[in-house]
């Protein structure tokens, strides 16, 4: 039977509990199950436990369980078959809120949340590849998890061009999907450069790594729907709990 990692994750079910910006319950374990297909922890055929037993595994409502469900059979990636239960469909593309969050826990898959530290509104660092069209960016900090357990340092830079301010409150633990709702930018392409480094001083204390650590770090230079370089972004990655994963199809 498939069991689920949601590590040390707690699930409310009252919508009212959670972090401004987190996404509804549904869609969280939608995007959970839509990476573990992706990462080959549940594979095509694949029968699901009841959904009872999967409800309370997950520790969310059945009612909840079975619009995730719903959003899965809608990207046909699930069949129910009535009378004998829900079976996984593998397909190429799973279309998943997190189609270029390339991070997975080192077992594969996990549920990614992010935890915004700040935000601000700079000048350009010169250290930065060129990008945008304004000479200022917003600089996003976050911490970022896997199923709950911190796995990511991010700093992002998108061009002052899209907005004047950020409220922090109206941010999606999705940045893409901030981005296409609020700011009607759409990133549809992204170059990923992968190395060493250190990890910076404003490292949070609960991140598995010291500042000033070696650690693998990732520079993404993003573009939008016109072809022009929207943003810059640094991810500090900590290889005790997860890894940089990127398939081809």
């Amino acid at each position: 039977m498939y069991q689920f990692f949601l590590g040390d994750t707690e699930v409310p079910q009252n919508s009212a509990t959670q972090p401004p910006g987190s996404l509804p319950i549904y869609v969280q374990i939608t995007e959970l199950l839509v990476r573990d297909i992706a990462a080959g922890r549940l594979i095509d055929g694949e029968k699901l436990p009841p959904e009872r037993d999967m409800a309370e595994e997950l520790g969310i409502a059945v009612g909840t369980l079975r619009k995730a469900l719903a959003e899965l059979q809608n990207r046909g990636l699930l069949e129910r078959i009535q009378g004998s239960g829900n079976y996984v469909r593998a397909i190429s593309d799973p279309q998943s809120v997190y189609a270029m969050f390339r991070l997975e826990l080192l077992g594969g898959g996990g549920l990614p949340t992010a935890e915004i530290l700040t935000i601000d509104r700079l000048a350009k660092p010169s250290e930065l590849p060129s990008f945008g069209r304004s000479g200022e960016a917003h600089r996003i900090r976050r911490l970022r998890r896997l199923s709950g357990k911190p796995a990511a340092i991010e700093e992002i830079w998108l061009d002052g061009s899209y907005v004047d301010t950020i409220d922090l409150e109206a941010v999606s633990e999705s940045l893409y999907l901030f981005y296409r709702t609020k700011l009607s930018l759409w990133i549809v392409r992204a170059e990923d450069q992968i190395g060493l480094d250190r990890v910076p001083d404003w490292v949070p204390s609960i991140f598995g790594q010291a500042s000033g650590a070696p650690i693998t770090h990732i520079q993404r230079i993003s573009q939008d729907q016109e072809g022009f370089r929207a943003e810059v972004s640094r991810t500090w990655l900590d290889h005790n709990v997860a890894r940089y994963v990127s398939r081809l199809k």
